[in-house]
């Protein structure tokens, strides 16, 4: 599914990261029609983003998610698949731009994430919008959007 629209509070945690979800595929996508240099711009604006909103993503909602029993196992699965994505991130980043390993690996980032992306949007967060409050969503929405600036002040194209 693409470009889901958030009907939620926009304090509300799904509402926060399915706006982001909607922004990567937007980068994806300007990766894969872009030259060589206007690609690399793009996978670095891309990287950031994807790993700030992983880490905050972590730290607001899964922390809560692994706190509750009949969540755990989706919270480590999608944790388990942002570890996948990010390494392949930083391996793409120390490759050739013009390369053909290089298209053939963004080729996979991307079906990977917009496969991680639209499995937390279908499965994970109906799920856990059932075990969780109005009010703990509102109060996740509140660590996403002061943890993500934070997180993308620390994050690094490739590895460190």
């Amino acid at each position: 599914m693409t470009n889901k629209t958030p009907t939620k509070s926009a304090l509300d945690i799904f509402t926060a990261l399915i706006a982001d979800h909607n922004k990567h595929r937007k980068l994806l996508d300007k990766i894969e029609a872009a030259d060589k240099d206007a690609r690399l711009e793009h996978f670095a604006a891309f990287a950031l983003e994807a790993k700030a909103h992983a880490a905050a993503e972590e730290q607001a909602l899964y922390s809560v998610m692994m706190a509750n029993p009949d969540l755990t196992s989706k919270a480590r699965h999608s944790v388990a698949e942002h570890k996948e994505i990010e390494d392949l991130i930083d391996e793409i980043a120390e490759l050739d731009a013009g390369s053909k390993k290089w298209s053939e690996k963004f080729a996979e980032l991307k079906h990977e994430y917009l496969h991680h992306i639209e499995e937390e949007e279908e499965e994970m967060f109906p799920a856990a919008d059932e075990e969780l409050t109005t009010s703990e969503e509102r109060d996740m929405g509140k660590v996403f959007k002061d943890r993500k600036p934070k997180e993308k002040a620390a994050a690094t194209v490739g590895e460190e």
